[in-house]
């Protein structure tokens, strides 16, 4: 969902397609870290890795870099609702906090933690009571217009959870099916006051892939 990440994936699949795939796809993580820390100054893998790897993922360490892949509910959607507006990824970057209440990161872990049971467990109940940002959603919300009326309007047509995606302006909400999906997609829609675009995927257990050889 994030563009400077896609774009990066994209370009590294291309290229090591191009060049006879000389490279396992974990050995481009790095390169795509380093392309994302050209668009947003931080080499991170927040969103390189699950745009290469698929599905959800967990950093738990850069030093030495540990990625995990963590499998998610088969029937979970996710709806995104992308505002036509611009928002610098260096700049909300910069705007984050560069320290935290105890009781803020105690808030964060927990639900951090009850995101990842949820997800492994296949709780969809668990999913939507851990999807509370403390620390960077009231941060960046102030760049979206609209952003917690959107927000309400997604959990009351239905999503278990709703956020912003990276930086934004892009905003996710997550349900339990198509239909569900859909469905909140018109009322995201709907009570965003820009213009707007709509879209709704199960979770992509792939990550990034040739379409065509020819």
């Amino acid at each position: 969902m994030g563009s400077s990440a896609a774009s990066s994936v994209a370009a590294l699949l291309a290229a090591n397609e191009l060049l006879g795939l000389p490279l396992e796809r974990k050995e481009l993580l790095p390169f795509a870290m380093k392309a994302e820390g050209e668009a947003c100054g931080a080499a991170h893998a927040d969103n390189v890795a699950p745009a290469l790897y698929g599905g959800f993922v967990l950093i738990r360490s850069y030093d030495p870099l540990d990625v995990i892949s963590i499998p998610a509910p088969p029937e979970l959607f996710c709806t995104l609702l992308h505002m036509d507006i611009e928002i610098c990824t260096k700049d909300a970057r910069d705007m984050l906090p560069q320290e935290v209440s105890l009781k803020k990161a105690i808030s964060q872990w927990g639900n951090t933690a009850g995101l990842v049971a949820g997800l492994m467990g296949e709780d969809l109940e668990l999913v939507g009571r851990s999807l509370q940002d403390v620390i960077v959603e009231p941060v960046r919300a102030q760049l979206i217009p609209g952003f917690y009326d959107i927000k309400q309007a997604a959990l009351r047509a239905g999503a278990i959870g709703c956020s912003i995606s990276g930086s934004g302006p892009s905003i996710f909400a997550l349900s339990g099916s198509k239909e569900a999906a859909d469905q909140i997609g018109k009322a995201m829609q709907g009570t965003a006051g820009l213009k707007s675009q709509v879209y709704t995927s199960p979770i992509n257990s792939e990550g990034a892939k040739i379409l065509s050889r020819q």
